[in-house]
């Protein structure tokens, strides 16, 4: 499939990266909320995790009346050429006809959000098609990476622009009102980009954090490890900035999602985060510019070997554990109905004056 390449809008350079911060989350409505939880009819802290996630949540928005009604899955859709080495199992022309079923909200993830009422936004940032998709938001920076096999996956304004659009669609989410975002992927090959880009910053071996992605078989994987062992050595990845190892062996997805999560931070909008491509992302955003990770809310544990790492590293804790993989943002949007019952609770603050209990206290 060919396809022409387009000019990167706007002019981002690596000195307006460096430049980017992130402030705290307000820290005293944080405690407000969880001293709230604490008034609550119910024993401290029976509502676990969920407690400290509101309380997160509220922080990041800066009230502790919170309101996450408004919701969006952001889905990255990128094609990666290191595909054209047998890395899996499906061609790259199964990118474009998954992102059409992503536009009629008929893929997994559209069917699972339009249950609790959360949009979907499919974005192309590098799908490899001359054709623009109808209900795909087209900020296209080229027809997918390069075989990082051969050559570096992009250039440096390449990516930077990337992730610059990730920011930039945060921005204009919080502008149309959005409390609330999750990070979804579709690209053929991302599990060896994640995974080449997740061996990298963790410091660790291919055959450590590579998984079969959608399906390998032994040999398969054992090829996939080879070639991002040989990537790694090549490029001499373990030594390299977070920046050159994105431009090196990643993808416009993961860049554009290290964009949205750098993005919540910079317009205070907590963001839920998916499986490996969206934990690579987070980790990438985390090391580019520190402080985004107090934005990001982990939803699931996927199957993939990078994840615990990831998670490990992050300090972060996922809340589902079904052994998911499916990628899309399916896992991230599953969460959100979590965080709506553990809001219903926290908002409809049933009392103990309420029922005339005396309340538990903390020692």
């Amino acid at each position: 499939m060919e396809c022409s390449e387009k000019r990167i809008s706007g002019n981002y350079t690596e000195e307006d990266l460096d430049k980017l911060l992130i402030e705290q989350p307000d820290k005293e409505i944080y405690q407000k909320v969880l001293e709230n939880w604490d008034q609550i009819a119910k024993p401290l802290d029976g509502m676990g995790r969920f407690e400290t996630l509101i309380a997160q949540i509220g922080a990041i928005l800066g009230t502790e009346e919170i309101d996450i009604s408004k919701k969006a899955v952001i889905i990255m859709c990128a094609d990666n050429g290191i595909v054209e080495e047998g890395v899996s199992q499906s061609g790259q022309e199964v990118t474009a006809a998954v992102a059409k079923q992503m536009a009629k909200g008929a893929s997994s993830v559209g069917k699972m959000a339009a249950v609790i009422g959360a949009d979907t936004v499919p974005i192309d940032i590098g799908i490899n098609t001359k054709e623009q998709i109808a209900g795909v938001s087209d900020r296209k920076i080229r027809c997918g990476t390069r075989n990082f096999r051969a050559e570096p996956a992009m250039t440096g304004g390449e990516a930077i622009g990337a992730i610059f659009t990730g920011i930039e669609i945060v921005e204009d989410c919080k502008q149309k009102g959005y409390h609330i975002l999750a990070t979804g992927e579709m690209g053929i090959g991302n599990t060896t980009t994640s995974s080449a880009m997740a061996a990298s910053l963790l410091g660790c071996k291919a055959d450590e954090v590579t998984g079969r992605g959608a399906g390998l078989c032994d040999e398969k994987l054992r090829h996939k490890r080879q070639i991002i062992t040989e990537a790694i050595e090549k490029y001499k990845l373990y030594e390299a900035k977070p920046l050159k190892i994105l431009e090196t062996v990643g993808g416009l997805d993961i860049a554009g999602l290290a964009g949205v999560c750098i993005g919540g931070g910079i317009f205070h909008v907590p963001v839920v985060l998916d499986g490996l491509i969206s934990m690579t992302a987070a980790l990438l955003a985390e090391r580019l510019v520190p402080g985004t990770v107090q934005y990001l809310i982990p939803s699931h544990k996927g199957k993939e070997p990078a994840v615990e790492r990831l998670m490990r590293e992050l300090r972060l804790e996922p809340v589902i554990d079904a052994g998911m993989a499916l990628g899309e943002g399916t896992g991230a949007v599953m969460m959100f109905p979590l965080l709506d019952m553990a809001l219903r609770v926290y908002r409809g603050r049933t009392l103990f004056s309420d029922i005339q209990v005396k309340p538990y206290e903390r020692y």
